[in-house]
């Protein structure tokens, strides 16, 4: 089984069954440290993301590194459908959309390893989906990832679950830890102890800096009655009485706040209740 930066890349966490393969950073486990190793760990952790969170990535002054939700990051992972394909003598190029973005992703040839006849290869064809792991790069201010690893996607359910483990790490970092009482160094500057507003519809939940269709969205979800499944952009739309695009616009960026998650389509949420 191959690894990645001492993480098991033949799958993911999702159906794990152990830590051993976990293919997630979780924050505030402390099982690899080393004497004075705790940044250095940090930084070299593989975290899961979405590609909004990488397309709005901020640049780290001084290093080629980024920084998601205040924190320095180098290792992504991250699941997309492949929407295109370039093929040149020494890389491919894959253009992977998980509906939150689309992002270019990078992988050279080895000449060294070339096997035409890579059965994992030969599953990465558009419109499948994939996982990939690497590194967040920028030229030209165009960002990209240049990517050790991409594999496709055996089991959809891992397509949700990528999501979800992405929204855990990003309210841990913005809101601190489950059942924590502080928020995270994120959320203090985004706020600005805004977060004590909200109630009612909101359900304790911080909307001060989203507009109001999203607002509406939000309360509309959080009190409709619903299956496990949420509901649909287009229903939602037809009982607030809203365009369907500025529906969509709410919808997105709740789900880059981490409030409201996908299930059986990009267009289908629900909202993700906080303990």
């Amino acid at each position: 089984m191959s690894g990645y930066n001492n993480y098991e890349t033949s799958y993911t966490s999702y159906g794990a069954g152990g830590g051993a393969g976990a293919g997630g950073f979780i924050p505030g486990d402390g099982s690899q440290q080393s004497p004075g190793g705790r940044d250095k760990q940090q930084q070299d952790s593989l975290r899961p993301v979405t590609i909004k969170q990488i397309l709005d990535a901020q640049p780290d002054a001084g290093n080629d590194t980024f920084k998601i939700d205040g924190h320095t990051v180098s290792q992504l992972t991250f699941v997309g459908q492949i929407r295109n394909i370039s093929t040149q003598t020494t890389n491919t190029t894959y253009r992977l959309d998980d509906g939150t973005g689309s992002i270019e992703v990078k992988q050279w040839v080895d000449s060294d390893t070339v096997d035409q006849n890579n059965p994992v290869k030969a599953k990465l064809v558009e419109g499948a989906y994939c996982r990939a792991w690497g590194k967040l790069k920028s030229f030209n201010d165009r960002r990209s990832v240049g990517a050790q690893i991409i594999r496709p996607v055996e089991d959809m359910n891992e397509v949700s679950y990528h999501l979800l483990e992405a929204t855990s790490i990003h309210l841990y970092f913005t809101r601190g830890p489950p059942g924590g009482g502080n928020a995270g160094a994120g959320a203090a500057n985004t706020n600005g102890g805004a977060g004590q507003q909200g109630g009612g519809a909101y359900g304790g939940h911080d909307l001060a800096g989203y507009n109001s269709h999203a607002k509406k969205v939000f309360a509309y979800l959080r009190e409709t009655p619903q299956g496990n499944e949420g509901l649909h952009q287009q229903d939602i739309a037809a009982a607030l009485g809203l365009e369907s695009a500025d529906v969509l616009r709410a919808g997105d960026d709740l789900l880059a706040g981490g409030l409201i998650y996908t299930t059986v389509d990009d267009h289908t949420w629900a909202v993700l209740e906080a303990d």
